[in-house]
């Protein structure tokens, strides 16, 4: 089978480049934590919807699914006493968060369990295995970010509590790949179905990480691109319909526009200097890697 992974901001921005510039700067670095704690959290609604859906089968999955919510519970509360012990806030995340614009892309009336639940839990299967993997490349990367900062008692305890975390979403990763391989295993048409999802959800997730980060001038425009994208995922007839139904937000995307007025709020706040050196240019011109990060890449 084809193996899926996330790919970088705009092709130009891997998580270790984004985690470190994170890890240096403390409001940033808590906010980030919060996402992180808010995503925990949410995946437990969402997983649960899931158990729902299935309806008590396949059993094993039932089980499964429910050790996989225990585990995200966990993990939202280390995140959640982190935070507080920090005085950080653990309200919800301001903008765009990652789990809900994922959400958002989901095409949920496209299967029913009733009438076909190998299509059902193909497709469950696929959404969680991406988000896991972006998981994990994010939490790796902030651990190795956080070795390279400094030793402060703040960062260890930081680390420490993704240290804890980062091997249970790796197992949720190869729980995930097994599923998706059994299924596979069934029949050449369930193979051709299980690729399909792979690179269908593949998509919304690389499409629901960047609109949640993008912020700069053309982002809208951006948006329906990563929205065109999806749809060619599809079949040719569910395509019209999807795009229909999520161009309008796209287009106008109201979240976004606050989103970057209160980032420029905030900027300028902190620094009216940097806000003008830093901020503005990034607007205008996207995020981009230093040139310094580029040479490395490119020796």
């Amino acid at each position: 089978m084809t193996v899926t992974y996330p790919r970088k901001f705009q092709n130009n921005l891997g998580a270790r480049d984004i985690l470190k510039r994170v890890v240096s700067d403390r409001e940033l670095h808590l906010m980030t934590l919060n996402r992180y704690r808010y995503s925990e959290q949410r995946s437990c609604k969402d997983l649960t919807e899931v158990i729902e859906k299935l309806n008590g089968q396949p059993q094993e999955l039932v089980r499964d699914l429910s050790h996989h919510i225990a585990d995200e519970a966990r993990h939202a509360m280390w995140l959640t006493d982190l935070l507080i012990d920090l005085g950080a806030n653990v309200g919800n995340p301001p903008g765009m968060p990652y789990i809900d614009e994922f959400e958002w892309l989901l095409d949920k009336n496209t299967h029913d369990p009733k009438t076909n639940l190998d299509d059902t839990i193909i497709a469950g299967m696929a959404a969680i295995n991406i988000t896991e993997k972006r998981g994990c490349e994010y939490f790796s990367a902030h651990i190795y970010a956080l070795k390279q900062a400094p030793q402060t008692e703040e960062n260890i305890k930081i680390r420490e509590t993704i240290e804890k975390i980062l091997p249970e979403e790796a197992g949720h990763v190869r729980w995930g790949n097994r599923w998706l391989a059994q299924i596979a295993d069934k029949s050449p048409e369930h193979r051709q179905k299980v690729e399909q999802a792979k690179r269908k959800y593949a998509a919304i997730e690389q499409a629901a990480y960047e609109s949640g980060m993008d912020i700069t001038l053309g982002a809208e425009l951006r948006r329906v691109t990563r929205l065109v994208d999806v749809a060619n995922t599809m079949p040719l007839w569910e395509r019209p319909q999807y795009l229909m139904e999520r161009l309008p937000q796209a287009l106008l995307a109201p979240e976004l526009q606050f989103t970057r007025i209160q980032a420029a709020q905030q900027a300028w706040q902190r620094n009216p200097q940097e806000f003008m050196e830093k901020f503005v240019p990034m607007f205008i011109n996207g995020i981009k890697k230093p040139e310094n990060e580029k040479q490395k890449t490119s020796v």
